[in-house]
């Protein structure tokens, strides 16, 4: 194998061959992933998502009122999580609810748990 470079005497040449296939094959997977949680790296939007999981489904108006935001200043966080797929939308009326997608409600929700539970010190 090329390009080996454990110092140890016997690398595991098929070891290291089948995880350069397998990141290989998932690289695409890796990218969509680390767009997702770097989106959710901003401590506003990953508030928005924590209250959309909790709450089930916000408006705008009632994220405002919660973050002492500017609606407008929440609608961007929201447009940046929506365009990403992080949260879908409907719309009853006048009015447009925001919830987390089941998907990403499912990858957050152990990052939720530690939340809730207050045992993540940084």
């Amino acid at each position: 194998m090329k390009n080996v470079s454990c110092l140890r005497l016997q690398a595991d040449i098929h070891q290291i061959n089948r995880c350069k296939e397998r990141i290989s094959v998932l690289n695409g997977s890796f990218q969509n992933l680390s767009n997702k949680l770097e989106l959710a790296g901003n401590k506003v939007r990953l508030t928005i998502l924590f209250m959309l999981y909790e709450e089930k489904r916000l408006c705008v108006c009632d994220l405002s009122d919660v973050l002492g935001m500017t609606a407008p200043a929440v609608s961007q966080h929201l447009r940046k999580l929506k365009d990403r797929g992080l949260i879908d939308s409907v719309k009853e009326a006048q009015t447009i609810y925001y919830s987390v997608t089941k998907e990403y409600e499912q990858l957050f929700k152990p990052f939720f748990i530690l939340l809730e539970d207050q045992t993540l010190t940084i």
